[in-house]
């Protein structure tokens, strides 16, 4: 294999064995290493799994440095994620804000950036874990979460240059859906636009 090539990831079973770690599994890594799903980073990749769940798009690993979080249809969904609880110690509710900013567009097949800086997604798909007691946290409650979903082109028509937009701005161009409605709502965005350049189908 040549150096510039990518090492594509496969579907690891949690009983696989991790040689030279004591008869430890994969799944004892997992459970180690990602319990904690309220932190933002698990947290954030969670949302994507769910997103991924509802649109039928979990059959390969997640890919940490795709230039999008799922690719469905033909398209490049954003996924972001947002809580008003943390796993440290709070005085107040976290505020809700959503990262909007542009980035430099990447080629997954060089692993190189070029072009001007944009919104590489053609969608964006605003996950919110509402929950406000801490004693009542339980972030794998997937019913209980709220999701909006917004088509990029009409992010930049409303926001323009924005860096984040708070949960009242998604607001103003997306009503929250459930989990069971993800993949109609998502559907009936995209029937209205068209796949970016240099989205790739599912």
């Amino acid at each position: 294999m040549e150096l510039n090539e990518a090492v594509m990831a496969v579907l690891l079973d949690s009983d696989a064995p991790i040689p030279g770690l004591d008869e430890r599994t994969v799944g004892d890594f997992w459970q180690w290493a990602y319990s904690d799903i309220l932190s933002n980073r698990n947290r954030s990749i969670f949302a994507e799994f769910v997103v991924g769940v509802a649109l039928g798009v979990v059959e390969k690993p997640r890919v940490e440095w795709d230039a999008t979080d799922v690719r469905y249809r033909g398209f490049k969904i954003e996924v972001k994620s947002s809580a008003y609880v943390q796993s440290w110690p709070q005085k107040k509710l976290s505020t809700i804000r959503y990262d909007f900013g542009k980035a430099d567009p990447w080629d997954g097949a060089t692993g190189q950036s070029k072009g001007e800086r944009t919104h590489c997604s053609d969608l964006y798909i605003f996950c919110l874990y509402p929950e406000k007691e801490k004693g009542a946290v339980n972030v794998l409650d997937v019913p209980a979460w709220e999701f909006y979903v917004v088509s990029t082109a009409s992010l930049n028509q409303k926001f323009g240059e924005a860096k984040s937009l708070s949960l009242q701005a998604v607001g103003q161009v997306a009503a929250p859906c459930t989990f069971d409605k993800i993949r109609a709502t998502v559907d009936g965005v995209l029937d209205g636009e068209s796949p970016s350049q240099s989205a790739t189908p599912a």
